[in-house]
């Protein structure tokens, strides 16, 4: 039987456990990550905070501590970590893990900030041309951003999603959340979709840091949206074809106090690049476009 070399000092070993050849191979792990022991039979978890997880051969798993202490695992999770672990809706038994590097160092390195812009209105109002023009502006000032498209998420992420109250809601709550892990990530979101319910738009922006959610309204009349009708979804609702479309059969909530209004000024009005021009002074005047 081999024991493993932990802090200096040989550990008591288990019966069944296969842990390593001595320090030397020990010294030559990484500090965290999955590796085989030479002879293949069994495998050692490093973790970061000074523990080894060792799987026997008969598929139970240990943890031996750097004081010598070994103790039996419930669910994965150590009886002495239990305080640690918390409960999120449904997910039971987790916990947090934080690391060395954070949203600022990214920042830093992005030379920039990471906010989450969320441009809602009626559908045919130019959320997404608008979206696109801010994004090729950005991209040209050598700035990261990326556009969440609600129809696009759909396409996958939220493919099993409809259109009832509850399924918007969801579809909501879901891009608000990768929303907020593109911002964390010092990225520059922009979030492109109808979210029709002010308590929906409202539930994302608590996600993130005061300031850090940028609620841009296209404040486009429904009758030059449904004159425009480019997919002619509206077409489709008036015949009644398509039931709970925003702006025909279920309601559209504008903000009441959103950071950018789009206006449509009739005629030619504001191009989208004249609007995207608008979202980018703003970025630059709250110094989000630097770091």
């Amino acid at each position: 039987m081999i024991a493993a070399a932990i802090g200096g000092k040989a550990t008591t070993p288990t019966p069944g456990l296969v842990a390593s050849t001595g320090s030397e191979f020990l010294s030559s792990l990484p500090k965290l990550g999955i590796v085989s022991v030479p002879n293949g039979a069994s495998v050692i978890y490093l973790k970061s905070r000074g523990n080894l997880r060792i799987q026997a051969v008969e598929g139970s798993r240990k943890t031996v501590n750097v004081n010598e202490n070994v103790d039996d695992f419930d669910n994965g999770h150590a009886g002495q970590n239990r305080s640690q672990l918390s409960t999120v809706g449904k997910s039971t038994n987790i916990k947090w893990q934080d690391c060395s590097v954070g949203k600022i160092d990214r920042e830093r390195l992005l030379k920039q900030k990471g906010c989450v812009i969320w441009i809602t209105g009626l559908s045919g109002s130019g959320k997404s041309t608008v979206a696109c023009a801010l994004s090729q502006f950005l991209h040209q000032r050598g700035k990261m951003c990326y556009i969440l498209d609600g129809d696009n998420v759909r396409h996958g992420l939220n493919r099993d999603l409809g259109f009832k109250a509850e399924d918007r809601a969801e579809n909501i709550r879901r891009i608000g959340e990768v929303a907020k892990l593109f911002a964390d990530a010092g990225v520059i979101c922009i979030a492109s979709l109808i979210s029709p319910y002010r308590r929906d738009r409202d539930a994302c922006r608590a996600l993130l840091p005061d300031g850090d959610f940028i609620e841009v309204f296209m404040d486009v009349p429904l009758e030059v949206c449904e004159a425009r009708d480019s997919k002619g979804l509206y077409k489709l609702a008036r015949a009644g074809k398509i039931k709970g479309f925003t702006g025909i059969d279920d309601p559209y909530e504008q903000p009441l106090n959103c950071e950018i209004v789009l206006e449509y000024k009739g005629g030619d009005g504001a191009s989208p690049c004249v609007m995207a021009e608008k979202v980018v002074s703003y970025l630059e005047e709250k110094g989000y476009l630097e770091a």
